[in-house]
């Protein structure tokens, strides 16, 4: 919570907030996340214009996650540049806009956490990867494939032939004759 009392309303009057915050709880998405228990530094800039409190600012903090291809943890930053209107209690903004669409300030204080936790949760991707060269897991084994032999791959019995295959004893083994090779070639 942020104190706007020493803001005051007139229009144009402003004030900077640098602090360094707790996360409460996990904010961010399934994948990735700052954990609970990590720092969160603010810089911020509040200015009170007709509306409300326009907060300005930047956010910082490390982040833990698990890469979307590989499965293997990992630890990042995230970094944001923020934005948002705090609207007071009956201005035209609050009376114009649906329940949700705006954050307000109640009794001269400026809840931050909500907004935080939904500007995180939209700068952080849906699919973290651990690198930008991630090649993930291999679909046949599950090795890594950053880690696997130069070369790694599998002889696949194509499931069309196996049944053909079994009828004439042949080996069910891999045969390049049998090999699917459709997947090579893409």
């Amino acid at each position: 919570m942020l104190d706007t009392i020493s803001l005051g309303r007139r229009p144009g009057s402003m004030r900077t907030v640098e602090r360094v915050v707790t996360a409460p709880a996990r904010i961010g998405l399934e994948l990735i996340a700052i954990e609970e228990g990590a720092e969160i530094e603010l810089d911020l800039r509040l200015e009170a214009v007709s509306e409300g409190v326009l907060v300005t600012g930047s956010l910082r903090a490390d982040t833990a996650g698990e890469c979307s291809r590989c499965l293997e943890p990992f630890s990042d930053s995230v970094d944001l540049a923020l934005t948002e209107l705090f609207a007071y209690p009956d201005s035209a903004t609050e009376e114009t806009t649906e329940e949700g669409e705006v954050y307000h300030v109640e009794d001269d204080k400026i809840d931050l956490e909500p907004f935080i936790i939904d500007a995180v949760g939209l700068a952080l991707p849906f699919r973290p990867l651990c690198s930008d060269d991630c090649q993930g897991l291999c679909s046949e084994c599950g090795v890594r494939l950053a880690i696997a032999e130069s070369g790694h791959g599998h002889d696949i019995l194509d499931p069309r032939w196996a049944g053909l295959a079994a009828k004439f004893g042949v080996d069910s083994g891999p045969s390049k004759n049998l090999v699917n090779t459709e997947a090579e070639e893409k």
